[in-house]
């Protein structure tokens, strides 16, 4: 067994953290041009649709709390940026074209502001409290499990560096055909797995079929998970919908050489998940098994 070394990411950057493409659905009906995201990036677009997240906000209409600007890029143009009162906080999030969304910060890049507690990367409350989305015309409504509004987001904001941040990461992000793809529909459940609920979700899971080790998830009654891979602490959020939707992010963790099980991996991948028999069934978007679980 290896040392630990320093942080990393569980899931490389380059997964686009989103319901990846169903490549069978049929396209769909936008332009094909490469386009990058100003002020109107919802305009012209259906309801849930994923591409639609895609831009920098002015967060507005949160209780208690104060506003900044929520960028929502894919993976490789920085992901998830929270702009905010204690500085900038970077992370992953994940989306559905049935509505879901989900946002989990993990990395904090920029000093914290006087009176701010520190820590690591912050998920504001509002934000943790976010399970859905709604397109509202030009204007994005954050919604929790009940389905009330969270916060608004206007479009077209315009964030700010600083002198730690590389400036593309304040850029507004740009739509290429290949992210209109990957938001595709995923896959629906095959018909011999019966869809999952969340109540069917929470709690301990190990790998099936195999000797893990320490490896399992417990998927939380909060919307968090933890975990490990057998020798390295794993976390995340997830969230779960109608027809055996499923979506995870995947949070830093250390690197430490053993035989391990990528359940991070397995949940990152996720889109759908069905339980066959006993197992839970983990499916990614072009509904190939990501990986199997079994209570333990």
């Amino acid at each position: 067994m290896g040392r630990s070394r320093h942080l990393v990411a569980v899931v490389a950057a380059g997964l686009l953290l989103t319901s990846c493409a169903d490549r069978s659905a049929p396209e769909p009906a936008f332009p094909e041009e490469t386009r990058s995201v100003g002020a109107s990036p919802t305009a012209n677009r259906p309801p849930a649709d994923p591409v639609g997240l895609i831009g920098s906000w002015t967060v507005t209409e949160v209780a208690g709390a104060a506003g900044g600007i929520l960028r929502i890029a894919p993976a490789d143009q920085g992901g998830l940026s929270w702009f905010g009162p204690c500085g900038v906080s970077t992370g992953m999030w994940r989306a559905g074209a049935d509505g879901l969304f989900l946002a989990d910060l993990s990395d904090h890049m920029l000093p914290d502001a006087p009176g701010c507690r520190p820590g690591p990367g912050r998920t504001p409350a509002w934000l943790r409290q976010t399970t859905a989305f709604r397109l509202e015309k030009d204007i994005l409504v954050l919604l929790d499990e009940q389905g009330r509004q969270v916060a608004r987001l206007l479009p077209g904001a315009k964030p700010t560096p600083g002198p730690n941040l590389l400036p593309s990461l304040a850029e507004p992000p740009v739509i290429t055909p290949e992210v209109r793809r990957a938001f595709a529909p995923a896959a629906v459940l095959p018909a011999h797995l019966r869809p999952v609920s969340r109540d069917d979700l929470r709690g301990r899971w190990v790998p099936a079929g195999r000797d893990s080790g320490r490896a399992h998830v417990e998927l939380r009654d909060d919307g968090e998970w933890r975990g490990s891979d057998g020798c390295n602490g794993q976390g995340g959020r997830w969230v779960a919908g109608a027809g055996g939707a499923l979506l995870a992010t995947a949070g830093p963790s250390t690197l430490i050489g053993c035989d391990n099980v990528p359940l991070a991996s397995w949940l990152a991948k996720a889109t759908r998940a069905g339980m066959d028999g006993e197992v839970l069934v983990l499916l990614n978007a072009e509904g190939q098994e990501s990986g199997r679980l079994v209570r333990g």
